[in-house]
């Protein structure tokens, strides 16, 4: 393995052997933070929530033009590190912590070039409500551009699909199952709706594609005996167009249900850059709550694919490649100028 590759890995493995589940991201920060500190790095820490903080590396004296920034968070469940031939597997291996080492080793290769202007914000909560993203959006930053990780298999990413999750609930009357007519079936109004739900033309975009969706989570009843009176249901729609529109339609859902808006992600547009592979995404990032920090570019190792999965892995040459394609990226928009 190169110089380049083991220094990522050695780093991707530390922080993936640290349980970082959302929620739980303090031990992981702390042990960021220290190794930032050795490598020279000025780091300062931004009070999230409870123990849980963001953290800010910079090179120079003065405010970063460009900074690299990723989540430190993972979905459950936790899983260490390990090797197998040529892959990196553990849990953050794509998402985020392999891009997240690759991006220290980007931050690296530019100071030792003489390059001041870089820096690195490292956020918690992005799995889980984009708490981290939404508090350092407080943050005063002269920044210019963003360059976000994410898995991309190491493509510039055009756009993200929003995501808009609602909880879709009914209201029934309970009675004894053996004479239904007294009683009122909420999970039969709700089934009445998610049915309609698949007739509904939802909208589309030539650049973003489909809106597509998921019924994530359903709930309802008391007992099997007893007609039910109550039943909920969350779906989770990828969007391509403004909420409100999707919106609109919903209300028209038979049933009746009540729907309660639960998350609202806009779908956004990047910047991008020539000379890279380009590709748009389905999946939502914490872009749209970091609208201080300038220009956002969206790049990483690995694949969406195997994120949140039990074989969550990254090719070790993607993230050689990552550290290479970052320090490029960097240098090409500093060349830009103000």
């Amino acid at each position: 393995m190169d110089p380049v590759a083991a220094d990522v890995v050695g780093l991707a493995r530390g922080l993936i052997d640290i349980d970082s589940t959302s929620g739980r991201e303090a031990e992981a920060t702390d042990w960021l933070a220290g190794r930032l500190r050795e490598r020279g790095y000025r780091v300062t820490s931004q009070p999230v929530v409870d123990d849980r903080v963001n953290l800010i590396a910079t090179v120079g004296p003065a405010e970063p033009e460009i900074v690299f920034s990723t989540h430190i968070d993972c979905v459950p469940p936790f899983f260490p590190s390990r090797i197998e031939g040529d892959l990196l597997h553990g849990r953050g291996a794509c998402d985020a912590k392999g891009i997240l080492a690759a991006e220290i080793g980007a931050l690296d290769r530019l100071r030792a070039g003489g390059e001041t202007r870089v820096g690195l914000l490292v956020v918690v909560g992005e799995e889980h409500g984009s708490h981290g993203a939404r508090a350092a959006n407080r943050l005063a930053t002269r920044c210019r551009y963003l360059i976000n990780g994410e898995p991309t298999d190491n493509r510039l990413a055009t756009a993200t699909k929003g995501a808009y999750r609602v909880r879709l609930s009914a209201a029934g009357r309970a009675a004894h199952s053996a004479y239904p007519e007294l009683g009122e079936s909420a999970v039969e109004k709700l089934l009445d709706a998610l049915v309609a739900l698949r007739q509904l033309d939802l909208p589309a975009d030539p650049v973003l594609g489909a809106t597509t969706y998921t019924v994530g989570l359903l709930s309802g009843g008391v007992a099997p005996n007893v007609v039910p009176p109550a039943a909920e249901a969350d779906v989770n729609f990828r969007t391509v167009a403004p909420a409100p529109d999707l919106r609109r339609l919903l209300d028209g859902l038979p049933g009746p249900v009540a729907i309660e808006d639960v998350v609202v992600v806009p779908p956004v547009t990047l910047t991008t850059a020539p000379g890279f592979d380009t590709e748009v995404f389905a999946f939502t990032t914490d872009i749209p709550f970091l609208s201080a920090w300038g220009k956002p570019l969206l790049l990483g190792p690995g694949s969406v694919h195997v994120a949140h999965t039990a074989d969550e892995h990254v090719a070790i040459d993607e993230l050689a490649r990552a550290v290479d394609l970052y320090a490029k990226l960097a240098r090409e928009l500093l060349a830009e100028g103000g």
